[in-house]
């Protein structure tokens, strides 16, 4: 993926934006002294606090019940000729269990095939509280983050509650539309595409093993101003060019 022209340099926006876009990571967890790193499948928080569901049987979770001191690397570097040249977040932080249903169904519709073992007794969801975040948006193009400032400050409670209608009512009604979308904003082919997520900044899209990120002109916070901005975006869409 690429930072947009509109991204300031080492801003937080664009760090929740390669949160937000990429859906798995590299998770840095402590075992016997040494780092060990293993992929993990993400989503996040309408503040893009990192989300993990994660198997008690796993290594890693066993490294967290020692150590919950983690990091994580959003690699944004897909499509570069130069992956170096390319994006990259590395985030520093605890990873802690979290009982949260709305997190929980967030993170299955972000990540569909989960649902077939979640509900394993082993299986539990974690949030990432991000301490501070490294970007690197490109040669010598580097800044440090804190973690209150990479979060985003925004009541989305409102949001959050409405959100299962939200995908529900998009994905049943306005199938094309997402298509739509997919295509001309975001630069994506194929028929298919549903809407996992929607928080302050934008909405997550999904086709089978695919996502794509559309972001918002504005902050949204509940019901209505998503209906606008949804609108909005599917305005911008019919009247974008086709993709060649």
């Amino acid at each position: 993926m690429t930072l947009r022209s509109t991204d300031r340099f080492g801003s937080p926006g664009a760090a929740r934006r390669l949160i937000r876009s990429l859906d798995r990571a590299a998770l840095a967890t402590t075992m016997e002294g040494r780092p060990y790193v293993s992929l993990v499948v993400t989503a996040c928080a309408g503040d893009a606090s990192p989300l993990l569901l994660l198997s008690d049987l796993a290594q890693h979770t066993a490294n967290l019940r020692a150590d919950p001191r983690v990091a994580l690397l959003f690699d944004g570097s897909g499509g570069f000729a130069d992956p170096l040249a390319g994006p990259r977040l590395s985030l520093l932080g605890r990873a802690e269990p979290c009982a949260d249903d709305q997190l929980f169904a967030r993170f299955l519709a972000r990540h569909p095939s989960a649902a077939g073992y979640a509900g394993f007794g082993d299986f539990r969801l974690y949030r990432v509280a991000v301490e501070r975040g490294h970007l690197v948006a490109g040669f010598g193009r580097i800044a440090w983050i804190a973690g209150d400032e990479l979060r985003l400050a925004a009541d989305d409670a409102a949001l959050a509650a409405a959100e299962p209608d939200i995908l529900a009512h998009m994905n049943a009604d306005h199938a094309a539309a997402l298509d739509l979308c997919a295509a001309r904003l975001a630069g994506r082919g194929g028929t298919g595409w549903r809407m996992t997520g929607i928080d302050p900044e934008g909405v997550d899209l999904r086709r089978e093993g695919e996502v794509a990120r559309l972001d918002f002109a504005a902050l949204v916070s509940d019901a209505d101003s998503a209906r606008a901005a949804l609108i909005a975006l599917v305005a911008a869409a019919r009247a974008a060019p086709p993709a060649v």
